[in-house]
């Protein structure tokens, strides 16, 4: 009985890990439709993966000014929803600003969608940790209303976009370097799309 629950242990294990068809609505345009209890979620082929529309708002870093994936055209971007409020977020962050520094001149950028936050500790969070790459500010979460179906209630949270701005990965808890740049480098390395 032991080894038998044992293996549909490691059965229940795996299938967590790998990718599921339930986990995205393919098409033209991304729905987030709920993993199943899926912590980190990758959608290939890249012909599966839906597009995203434009996400943009106020830049936290230039106030009065817009930041957005249209800044980033042709870009593996790493799209990261955070708050100065969230402790994993404080990690994530000097994680997520080494593999924007790595992997810049291979064509990957790093945008934060900071929520349900205060401007000034925001940009307190930010300059205390040497943050460079931008955020749109949005304290309601407004911008996340592009991506149809995601709980934009979880934070930290990370969306991997291909160059064509298409969801490649999708990842509901803290980031890791480790799985991060592999996947990023996987990203850049894919056929450039024709124009």
């Amino acid at each position: 009985m032991r080894l038998l629950l044992a293996l549909l242990a490691a059965c229940a294990l795996l299938a967590g890990c790998s990718t599921s068809k339930e986990a995205v609505q393919t098409g033209q345009e991304f729905t987030f439709v709920a993993p199943g209890g899926k912590t980190t979620i990758l959608y290939d082929p890249p012909e599966s993966r839906g597009g995203l529309r434009s996400l943009s708002g106020e830049s936290l870093l230039s106030p009065g000014t817009t930041v957005g994936l249209d800044d980033y055209a042709g870009r593996v971007v790493v799209l990261n929803i955070w708050g100065s409020w969230c402790g994993p977020c404080r990690t994530e962050a000097v994680d997520l600003q080494f593999v924007a520094e790595e992997t810049a001149d291979d064509g990957v950028s790093v945008l934060g969608v900071d929520v349900r936050d205060d401007r000034a500790a925001a940009a307190d969070f930010v300059r205390d940790r040497g943050i460079t790459y931008d955020s749109v500010f949005d304290p309601p979460g407004r911008t996340l209303q592009v991506l149809r179906g995601y709980p934009r209630n979880t934070v930290p949270s990370t969306i991997v976009l291909d160059r064509e701005h298409r969801v490649a990965a999708v990842y509901l808890t803290a980031i890791r370097v480790s799985e991060l740049i592999p996947l990023v480098q996987r990203l850049t390395a894919e056929p450039t799309p024709l124009p």
